[in-house]
């Protein structure tokens, strides 16, 4: 005699449901501590050589050049004169990654918990494609690249707020931070992913345009500050938009996907 199948009746779910069951808060929270710890820890132990560091910046440089598509200098050096937009610019870069990645996880566990898993996922999966492109290719940024002549924006406005002269860190952890991580630029793929998720699962039109600004303002903020080459926001869109593909082909394909 057949085992009928499960009913879905209110006392007997079925293991499609449960398998979508909402994630617990408290192992979320427990998740993203140890992911944003992980982080800090592994982008501050990668330094990388200096010189090695250096080269591949100027290569990179040399290439944009080759293709005429180096947008860089004309973006410092406006940036640079105009403390009106200056000024907000070293504000966005030292914070919105840091505030916005963590607001947008939020606001899908806490709106969208069936889709939340499969979003998480990929923000996990794309920052550690990223910690890896860092430790095989580490990049000095433009603004520390010898004779190219850009200007180190947020050094020059370094009294308007908490970072340190050499880089977006406080002032007490400057001497932690990676200054050759610029190849990709995390700040280009956690805004995708940021604007991305938002623009899916959000139904105001307002924030939707909102999610959808906000990866074209922080590629103009990278850029105009010289802390990453056209090169580097390129690659963060693409290592985004491969980590999305990948981990939502492989959620298609389990028995219990991870989301709608």
């Amino acid at each position: 005699m057949s085992t009928p199948p499960p009913t879905q009746g209110k006392g007997t779910p079925t293991s499609v449901q449960q398998g979508r069951r909402a994630p617990r808060w408290w192992a979320e929270v427990l998740l993203v501590a140890v992911f944003y710890g992980a982080y800090d820890s592994v982008r501050g132990l990668i330094h990388g050589d200096a010189d090695e560091a250096i080269r591949h910046g100027a290569a990179l440089l040399r290439l944009e050049r080759l293709f005429a598509i180096g947008i860089e200098h004309p973006l410092n050096n406006h940036l640079e004169n105009l403390a009106v937009l200056a000024v907000p610019a070293c504000f966005f870069y030292a914070s919105a990654h840091f505030l916005v990645t963590p607001a947008v996880m939020l606001w899908a566990f806490r709106f969208h918990p069936h889709r939340y898993r499969t979003a998480r996922t990929v923000l996990a999966v794309l920052t550690a494609a990223a910690l890896l492109g860092f430790w095989l290719y580490p990049t000095a940024p433009p603004r520390l690249l010898p004779g190219a002549g850009f200007h180190d924006t947020l050094a020059a406005y370094s009294g308007w707020g908490w970072w340190s002269k050499s880089d977006s860190a406080p002032r007490a952890l400057a001497s932690l931070a990676n200054q050759f991580a610029a190849m990709p630029s995390l700040h280009v793929a956690w805004a995708m992913w940021c604007g991305v998720t938002v623009f899916r699962y959000a139904k105001n039109w307002t924030l939707r345009a909102v999610a959808g600004a906000y990866p074209v303002v922080t590629g103009l903020v990278v850029l105009g500050t010289a802390n990453h080459y056209l090169l580097d926001v390129v690659a963060g869109v693409a290592m985004w938009w491969v980590a999305d593909v990948a981990v939502r082909c492989w959620a298609a394909r389990r028995p219990i996907r991870l989301a709608d």
